[in-house]
């Protein structure tokens, strides 16, 4: 698939800079939002339009949520290939959607690093469900786009003005290349803190 028309996103970002404007222009194309915690009463509050992961998944933000995305009504929304019908079926059988955009960015771990926190409350900071939408998105780059960092939105925006709303299978490939690097960036400062930390209580 090489123009991916965007009509439905997810948004979870630990980092909300220049989200409700980023989101007011999702809205303008009329893409369906859909969102989490913080971000979701973020947008909510801007008059948007958004659903929470909750309703969508049918079940509550649990465990102090560390467990909110980590569902099939997401995962295999991200992770449907779009040129698959068995795969297309399989979602409509299932009562579920496929994603267009993914927009994630993760939690502040760099900010654990350098409080210097004991390993247990550094260990909060490590963020799970971002990763994985980020990594599913990536990996599907044929069927879905994905952003992971605000600083990212404008281009996001200029190929949907460019396009019709819609963006190029180079464009979402290049988006993946980013994130993949962004996240083995983020493992790889985790690992390090870990194997060097002695602030285990």
């Amino acid at each position: 698939m090489d123009m991916l028309p965007i009509r439905r996103a997810i948004l979870s970002v630990t980092d909300k800079t220049d989200l409700v404007d980023f989101a007011h222009f999702l809205d303008g194309f009329s893409v369906e939002l859909i969102s989490t915690g913080g971000t979701y009463q973020v947008l909510a509050q801007a008059g948007l339009k958004v659903r929470p992961v909750s309703e969508l998944t049918g079940f509550p933000e649990i465990l102090d949520g560390r467990v909110k995305t980590l569902h099939p009504h997401i995962h295999a929304g991200i992770l449907a290939s779009k040129d698959n019908p068995r795969h297309m079926q399989t979602l409509q059988d299932r009562g579920l959607a496929p994603f267009d955009l993914v927009c994630v960015n993760l939690y502040n771990f760099s900010k654990a690093v350098r409080q210097g926190l004991a390993d247990t409350d550094a260990v909060e900071q490590i963020d799970i469900g971002g990763p994985t939408m980020l990594r599913a998105a990536a990996k599907n780059f044929y069927s879905i786009a994905v952003c992971p960092d605000p600083t990212l939105y404008s281009q996001v925006m200029q190929e949907m003005k460019k396009y019709n709303g819609s963006l190029t299978l180079a464009f979402r490939k290049r988006m993946a290349v980013t994130t993949f690097k962004a996240t083995a960036d983020y493992d790889s400062m985790i690992a390090k803190y870990l194997a060097g930390s002695d602030h285990t209580t």
